[in-house]
């Protein structure tokens, strides 16, 4: 019995932290920037196959540094990357906007089902109020851009540049069925809004403020519910449609000088800089995830990334709102040896913090061109994302299943029918035996169960005293029904004989048929790996540990 409750605490321990969203699996996103043809296209083109050339090479980039999300950029400025009753082509795409594409191509077509027999998801990023950029003039648009036609729907600001204007009801319709339009028309697993909401507070609204507000003491506050109700009227639109709804704003909220709420540092806010109350926005359940861009290193004097992560952790603890990290590969650009950021340093440190904060679940990178101009970020994020381990092909997936995304509360369980089998412990299966295994060297910590040595694809670690270990390697071994509670990040298990087993992520506690086991330190998560010390669970269940300190070798011995 010892040995077979030790056995399934293994395999408890050995299970990645893939499951934790709800596609089985972290979030592992990239942004794609059509603005400026910052990454495609490369210049604007009518050609087609140039197009689909393009946008296959990025694909498959990718996939092969382990993304399995693409945030594709379909509506970067009053435009689209997609064939619209309501906007037209961007000029970024063919080179003049409202030229289409020869012979007849969709790039949002291409760019959905390539993501998919990729095994990725495809989200379709839109920025909802810009309109032109470089200060050209409402004339020199397309004739069926909707700015010209309604050219009371926009805003003259400062920085010379129009953006349609957030008080109007009309202009929340306009963005709300260009949404739609895309959901109806296409196969995208989500819309994706990012940081560009009010372009600034010195707007002149004043006829804005007397027609519309009927509610505010102020106009901060009446601009703030302006976006709250384009926000809302997008979540409401989506409902029941299965379609992912998130947004990824500026990093602070607010700052806590300014707003008790905020968090310690002293940079831009959303809150008061462009009237986002992004935090409300996520704990109304208004959004499926926010993905704050926190763009600036641990140990930054004003805004301080692990100030940031654990503001925002400790935000959403209780909301069922996903958190995922945006991480600016940007700052690398060009960066001198002297840099934190040289080489993806910077982020190393965040990865490896973000790895110790449950309630995040994923990054969203950007952006594609500055990873692929440095081959030191590239190795960096493969390992991070465990590469071909993480990608599922799209072949895998029963092709009457829904997308692994939309699925609810997912399970790995010996109960489950055979379709539902293959789509969940197929990545599974596949992890395990593509995950690299690192090289062993003299100061590595080697482990022995019953005489043989475990691979382990994380190498395990020692804190406060005690080892900390993985053990994937034995995962194939075992069948086991598994079920995972989100909301409470608990696994819970059952063998054949019914005994119970429950462990909470960051708790150390853990019970066995309810009798209560504490362990030193609790369960981590490194590199997409739980961790756990090992001699408080092994001798918690009368398996024998024999530790070798000089050869760093440890013996387990199960009854």
């Amino acid at each position: 019995m010892a040995k077979r409750i030790f056995t399934l605490l293994l395999v408890l321990v050995l299970l990645p932290v893939h499951f934790v969203n709800a596609a089985d699996k972290p979030m592992k996103g990239i942004w794609i920037a059509t603005v400026a043809n910052l990454d495609y296209p490369k210049e604007g083109t009518t050609n087609s196959a140039q197009l689909m050339k393009e946008a296959d090479e990025i694909l498959d980039n990718c996939q092969q540094l382990g993304f399995n999300a693409v945030f594709f950029q379909v509506r970067p400025a009053g435009d689209a990357f997609y064939k619209s009753n309501i906007y037209p082509y961007s000029q970024w795409l063919t080179g003049s906007q409202g030229t289409a594409p020869e012979n007849g191509f969709d790039p949002l077509a291409y760019w959905v089902d390539g993501a998919h027999k990729r095994g990725m998801e495809l989200h379709a990023w839109i920025n909802p109020y810009r309109i032109t950029t470089n200060g050209v003039s409402l004339d020199s648009l397309a004739i069926n851009n909707p700015a010209r036609i309604n050219k009371n729907y926009t805003i003259h600001y400062t920085n010379g540049n129009y953006y349609y204007n957030p008080a109007m009801p009309e202009v929340r319709q306009l963005v709300i069925d260009g949404v739609m339009e895309i959901v109806n028309n296409y196969d995208v697993d989500g819309i994706h809004m990012d940081d560009y909401f009010y372009p600034g507070t010195d707007i002149d609204d004043d006829e804005d403020y007397a027609k519309y507000n009927t509610a505010f003491s102020n106009r901060a506050d009446w601009r703030r519910n302006n976006v709250d109700l384009l926000v809302k009227g997008i979540h409401d639109s989506l409902s029941g449609s299965g379609v992912t709804f998130g947004i990824s704003p500026s990093g602070i909220w607010a700052n806590k000088d300014n707003y008790p709420l905020g968090s310690d540092t002293g940079g831009f806010e959303s809150y008061a800089s462009i009237y986002a109350d992004t935090r409300k926005w996520a704990l109304s359940g208004w959004i499926d995830y926010i993905a704050p861009q926190i763009y600036w290193e641990i140990g930054h004097s004003i805004a301080d990334y692990a100030t940031l992560a654990d503001w925002w952790s400790q935000t959403l603890a209780s909301s069922g709102t996903k958190l995922y990290i945006g991480i600016g590969e940007y700052r690398c650009d060009d960066a001198s040896s002297s840099s934190v950021w040289y080489n993806g340093a910077a982020i190393e440190k965040q990865f490896a913090y973000n790895a110790n904060i449950p309630k995040i679940e994923g990054e969203i990178h950007f952006r594609y061109g500055s990873i692929m101009k440095n081959s030191a970020l590239q190795t960096l994020i493969k390992n991070h994302n465990g590469a071909a381990a993480s990608v599922q092909p799209a072949a895998q997936v029963p092709a009457t299943q829904a997308p692994p995304v939309k699925t609810e509360e997912p399970t790995v369980a010996t109960t489950q029918t055979p379709a539902t089998q293959a789509a969940t412990q197929a990545p599974t299966a596949q992890a395990a035996t593509q995950a690299p295994v690192p090289v062993i060297s003299k100061d590595d910590i080697v482990v022995y169960l019953d005489g043989k040595m475990i691979n382990f694809d994380q190498k395990p670690i020692i804190e406060s005293g005690r080892t900390l270990v993985p053990m994937r390697a034995i995962f194939e071994a075992l069948g086991l029904d598994v079920e995972w509670n989100n909301a409470k990040r608990r696994i819970t298990a059952t063998d054949d004989e019914d005994t119970l087993i429950i462990m909470t992520i960051g708790d150390p506690i853990m019970t066995v048929d309810g009798e209560i086991v504490e362990m030193d330190v609790p369960p981590k998560i490194v590199s997409s790996r739980t961790l756990v010390p090992l001699r408080a669970i092994s001798e918690a269940y009368n398996c024998k540990v024999d530790w070798d300190g000089p050869n760093k070798t440890i013996d387990i011995t199960s009854n």
